[in-house]
């Protein structure tokens, strides 16, 4: 399962990606948009997702893994739990929030 070194390594990996601070926490960045941040809570990542449509389907497709709470209410972002992430999922979801915050001049879309 996945780790913040993961996180980390996955992130950097991707076009244009640079690791700055939000509310605290490590986060990394697309030009000037985030895409992921460590939560305040350990071994939890907060990850973009392209609409509150794929947000919910991922909370309903493994809810041991996929949560939010109440402060992300309207939010297009999904809480992850590392642990219960193996990497190749963790760099699919890294990718796929990437993609819906990266510029169109990076994406080339």
């Amino acid at each position: 399962m996945s780790d913040e070194d993961d996180v980390r390594r996955l992130a950097l990996a991707l076009p244009s990606t640079e690791e700055r601070t939000a509310y605290g926490t490590p986060a990394f960045y697309v030009g000037k948009k985030m895409f992921a941040r460590l939560h305040d809570q350990p071994g939890v990542l907060v990850c973009w997702r392209a609409d509150l449509g794929e947000r919910e389907a991922l909370l309903q497709s493994d809810p041991s893994a996929f949560f939010t709470t109440p402060h992300y209410d309207g939010h297009p972002s999904v809480l992850v739990r590392l642990d219960r992430v193996p990497p190749e999922r963790l760099g699919e979801l890294l990718r796929e929030a990437w993609e819906c915050r990266a510029p169109k001049r990076i994406t080339g879309r």
